[in-house]
């Protein structure tokens, strides 16, 4: 059993790192701990070198070149659009990607933003692991739980899941050509929920809620579950029973306290009703009276 397993495992690689922030670092350090050896990371910040000293002990810091000199695997874990400029800058500066796994980790692009040094012979891969990343430790045991979205050439995907595997995280293929509407869907869930709960605490405060969380954290987790599990079968609220002067106090309440987000407010309700009316749960007529409401 452990010799089909160990067949199944891609070859022990030589990790480098260039970008050692807190995602480049995570990923080296999880996968150092199935057996490969993070040799080599770039890392100019002293937060970035204090990364490299606690989570990747075995990697000494070097240039980017040099970097991947020294790997058969780098983590390109900067920023996003950074990422081609990167690949290029190294192709120009003599270093040698030729057969060289070439890994980002951007949920924008995929393998193709590394194209200038896929020319040069370097083998890209494009692993974006889906969670936040805080910089503590624990965010390396939270690859665990995790789904990664995978885009690589077809020659390469096997190696690119079984690296995610590996990483006891789930891999999930995503189409090149699907890459950036994959990324708009969770960056609009993930960013703007944050956004949303901040602005409901805010909201709370000022209402004369002293711990505006705990009474959140039950509602919103609740409105999380329902939402994933039964879709719009999960939704509450004033806007699924046509309660228009409900909204419509909603929207004077926000012009006093908050004027800045009866915009998001508006726009939201919107989209609840046009998608609670095309799900049947919302009667025309009561679509009708509260679009009359969100006109601001």
């Amino acid at each position: 059993m452990q010799q089909s397993e160990n067949a199944q495992r891609p070859a022990r690689l030589r990790v480098g790192v260039v970008g050692a922030g807190r995602v480049g670092s995570v990923l080296g350090a999880a996968l150092a701990r199935v057996g490969h050896q993070v040799v080599a990371a770039s890392a100019v910040s002293e937060a970035s070198r204090d990364r490299v000293s606690r989570r990747l002990p075995t990697a000494r810091v070097a240039e980017p070149a040099e970097v991947v000199a020294e790997s058969d695997l780098v983590l390109l874990t900067v920023p996003d659009d950074a990422l081609e400029q990167l690949a290029r800058g190294l192709v120009e500066t003599g270093a040698d990607v030729g057969g060289t796994f070439l890994v980002h980790t951007s949920g924008a692009h995929g393998y193709h933003v590394l194209a200038p040094a896929t020319a040069a012979g370097g083998l890209p891969l494009a692993l974006h692991p889906v969670m936040t990343f805080t910089g503590r430790d624990e965010d390396v045991d939270r690859l665990a739980s995790c789904s990664f979205g995978v885009t690589a050439p077809e020659a390469l995907r096997p190696i690119a899941e079984a690296l995610v595997v590996e990483m006891g995280a789930e891999p999930v293929w995503i189409a090149e050509e699907h890459r950036t509407l994959y990324h708009t869907a969770l960056a609009g869930g993930a960013n703007h929920l944050v956004t949303l709960v901040a602005e409901s605490a805010s909201l709370l405060q000022a209402a004369g809620v002293e711990h505006p969380s705990r009474m959140l954290g039950p509602l919103l987790g609740a409105a999380l579950d329902n939402g994933l599990r039964l879709g719009m079968d999960g939704l509450s609220g004033p806007v699924l029973r046509g309660d228009t002067e409900t909204v419509s106090a909603h929207l004077g309440e926000l012009r006093r306290h908050s004027p800045e987000s009866v915009h998001a407010y508006v726009a939201l309700a919107r989209l609840t009703a046009d998608r609670a009316l095309a799900a049947g749960l919302l009667k025309p007529h009561d679509a009708e009276r509260l679009l009359d409401v969100l006109q601001a």
